[in-house]
């Protein structure tokens, strides 16, 4: 079991290792697999916040003993917290079919249920898992006493055969489940 997080790290750098410029990974679009009904028309989401080293272009990897590094010459295509962003307002918007978009709020009225987003871990881990875990808050405006805060932590398989490309498309599984997490336990 332990030979496949040595063999997905391996191949990282493997592929970081070839020299030449720096490559850059574009996170894939995923439709989500289900709809959820919630109780809001629209939602706002608030910027998420990563780590330090998450918030950096740089793609990051968590060694057999737990050290988090840059694979080199591997960097994400767009800036890790407006991307991530976006990821999320896209997937909330396609399994919920509210109307969600990212702060600041671009319509002329409120919207009814805020969500902000905690993240304390979003990387590639030791395992051979993306792993997206935090917290995240959902504020309504109706007073009505449906303000939430939960915790969450998604791991999702990275393929191996697919290096740095499995390692995005990992991640954007990752987002669309955070999606339906928070679709199913905060917006209800």
């Amino acid at each position: 079991m332990m030979k496949r997080p040595i063999l997905a790290m391996g191949l990282l750098a493997g592929i970081a290792a070839c020299g030449g410029p720096e490559l850059r990974y574009a996170v894939p679009k995923i439709a989500p697999a289900e709809k959820v009904s919630i109780a809001f028309a629209s939602v706002e989401l608030r910027e998420i916040t990563l780590p330090t080293y998450a918030a950096l272009e740089e793609i990051y990897v968590e060694t057999p003993e737990g050290v988090i590094t840059p694979a080199e010459d591997l960097l994400w295509a767009d800036d890790p917290v407006r991307a991530a962003t976006l990821e999320l307002s896209r997937a909330l918007r396609l399994s919920t079919g509210a109307r969600v978009a990212s702060e600041p709020w671009p319509f002329d009225d409120f919207a009814e249920a805020r969500v902000e987003v905690r993240v304390e871990e979003f990387l590639a881990d030791a395992q051979g898992r993306f792993k997206v875990a935090g917290q995240y808050f959902v504020a309504t405006r109706d007073a009505l006493g449906r303000d939430r805060a939960e915790t969450f932590e998604i791991a999702v398989p990275i393929p191996q055969a697919e290096g740095a490309s499995g390692v995005a498309a990992a991640r954007a599984m990752a987002m669309t489940q955070l999606a339906q997490i928070i679709a199913k336990t905060g917006l209800r």
